[in-house]
């Protein structure tokens, strides 16, 4: 990076940071959970980033808005210190660029600091308004850019190319209604350890990745500081990978035994969740993408037997039913729209603090 004038590292004050993030090392944090995002303003012409990339599987790609035009980084190195451009002949001027994570464990990378040719600027306000999502690769935007497969089944073997969290309707509802996100989303996963689809043969599950900062053994595994960030709203994204048992028949949620069991690991992270944030606005909800409708019912009984005026049931119109394949951008957008409007007709009064 010689050819830029300045050299920001990750500890300035002048760069900003939104997501579930590991600070152990002010110097080079981890960038962990799909979405978390790096912003800085600077005066100039050109900017690059410095990360240590660690890859796990897909192809590695990092997203970024330059003066809120969305683009993305591809790149193959892993394992060293490597320098990628973000942009180059800007106008001479203020601009804003964030960096941030499309992909959900596919990897995680340490940020290093970012270079420019100018002056940097003092960082905008987070907002403070905040919000927290616990889901699954729905969640996370997974496959969300498949643009040609609205309705449709994934396409073969994208190598995550079309997976971009910044477009999960999380996020865009964040976005909507002015607020921060911490997005606790992650392909695959269901409740129950054992269970899903996530980190194959030794499946881990919501009630262990949770609390944790980095919730899969490929890194150390951390605990969360859930003093660190206390979110107003709480959203609960969990029932489309839990009827799958690999190597035995597939879980009935109709089956009273096991919607017991269900129902109680579910509401044990619920009411985990509500002592750390007891002034939180909870909703709880399953996305458009198809799944028994059992599963939503299930989530519905969750929120009448927890009878808990700040716990919410949202279901989407579609729920269930929109597609075989993951939400695109159009779904997302859908499903975003509604749950915008759930939450700002729950009142101003989920925001105070």
């Amino acid at each position: 990076m010689s050819d830029y004038k300045t050299m920001v590292y990750p500890d300035n004050g002048n760069i900003s940071y939104m997501g579930r993030i590991d600070f152990s090392d002010k110097n080079s944090p981890k960038i962990i959970f799909a979405g978390s995002s790096i912003t800085l303003r600077f005066k100039g012409t050109a900017i690059g980033v410095k990360i240590v990339n660690h890859k796990y599987y897909n192809i590695m790609e990092l997203g970024v808005l330059v003066d809120g035009r969305e683009d993305k980084i591809r790149f193959d190195e892993n394992e060293k210190e490597i320098c990628l451009p973000i942009a180059n002949d800007l106008d001479d001027a203020e601009h804003e660029v964030v960096l941030f994570k499309r992909q959900d464990a596919t990897h995680y990378f340490e940020f290093r600091g970012f270079a420019v040719d100018g002056e940097v600027l003092p960082a905008r306000a987070l907002p403070k308004r905040k919000i927290e999502c616990y889901g699954d690769s729905v969640s996370a935007g997974a496959v969300c850019e498949a643009l040609d497969c609205v309705a449709k089944l994934d396409p073969d073997d994208t190598q995550g190319v079309y997976d971009n969290a910044w477009h999960s309707y999380s996020m865009i509802t964040a976005r909507n209604l002015g607020a921060q996100i911490h997005n606790i989303a992650q392909g695959g996963i269901a409740i129950f350890d054992g269970t899903g689809y996530y980190h194959y043969p030794d499946f881990i599950g919501m009630e262990s990745a949770y609390d944790k900062l980095c919730y899969f053994p490929e890194a150390e595994i951390t605990n969360w500081d859930f003093s660190r960030y206390t979110p107003n709203v709480v959203l609960f994204a969990i029932g489309q990978n839990d009827n799958h048992h690999e190597g035995h028949d597939d879980f009935d949620i109709n089956d009273k035994a096991y919607r017991t069991k269900w129902k109680n690991a579910y509401k044990k992270i619920i009411l985990d969740l509500k002592s750390k944030y007891p002034k939180a606005t909870f909703v709880l909800l399953l996305t458009v993408l198809m799944h028994d409708h059992g599963w939503d019912s299930a989530v519905e009984e969750i929120a009448a037997e927890l009878n808990d005026k700040k716990v919410h049931y949202l279901r989407f119109k579609r729920a269930g039913k929109a597609t075989p394949g993951h939400p695109r951008i159009p779904e997302q957008c859908e499903m975003a729209e509604e749950l915008t409007a759930f939450i700002s007709n729950l009142g101003d009064g989920v925001w105070e603090e």
